[in-house]
């Protein structure tokens, strides 16, 4: 029913129905629908937000890991609600944090940068979802030769997103003074960037 997209209409009377159990068989197990969704979207992330890229890349591989993330919550109603309604701390979500905060800090960040480019990259691929699910469900309503609509959602294209989030690690390189291919040059919150 959640991957279908009807999350909002679900109840766990008509879930409990749909499996041809009682309602109260089920709160054995959640505290409403809410807890539900938490539990469901965990699993469905944890099927999909681990990258192909090497660790070593960091740049790779936290560029795929967001792109993951954003495509998971442009793809899934229901985890974006889940993630825009509050922190998402699931074994998943804290799975992902993690590994991203080790590939940031094997790439020469430290504690505090890592937690800093980590939250940077985080909120802007919520962000950029939420835009660009709203987007895309406008655009389904509203008439074809609106030009700016069409230039407004060319700004919330997986394109558009991969060149945001370009600038952000190039951004974190910078200030980090991380090589954004191959490692530390310096090390430090506050190193200056090399020429």
């Amino acid at each position: 029913m959640v991957r279908a997209g009807g999350y909002e209409q679900m109840t766990i009377r008509s879930l409990a129905g749909e499996l041809g159990v009682s309602p109260m068989s089920l709160y054995r197990h959640v505290r409403d629908k809410d807890d539900l969704l938490d539990e469901v979207v965990d699993t469905l992330l944890s099927e999909v937000w681990r990258p192909r890229a090497r660790e070593d890349e960091w740049r790779a591989w936290t560029a795929e890991a967001a792109d993951r993330l954003r495509g998971f919550l442009v793809s899934q109603p229901a985890a974006l609600h889940v993630y825009l309604g509050h922190p998402v701390v699931s074994p998943s979500a804290r799975a992902r944090m993690e590994a991203m905060m080790r590939v940031l800090g094997a790439a020469g960040l430290s504690d505090a940068a890592a937690r800093r480019a980590y939250g940077a990259v985080h909120t802007y691929t919520i962000g950029f979802a939420a835009l660009e699910a709203s987007r895309a469900r406008e655009a389904r309503h509203e008439d074809a030769a609106d030009d700016l609509a069409r230039q407004l959602a060319a700004y919330t294209t997986p394109q558009q997103f991969a060149e945001g989030l370009g600038y952000l690690l190039e951004g974190i390189s910078l200030s980090a003074g991380v090589d954004p291919n191959r490692g530390v040059q310096s090390t430090g919150d506050t190193a200056e960037p090399s020429p």
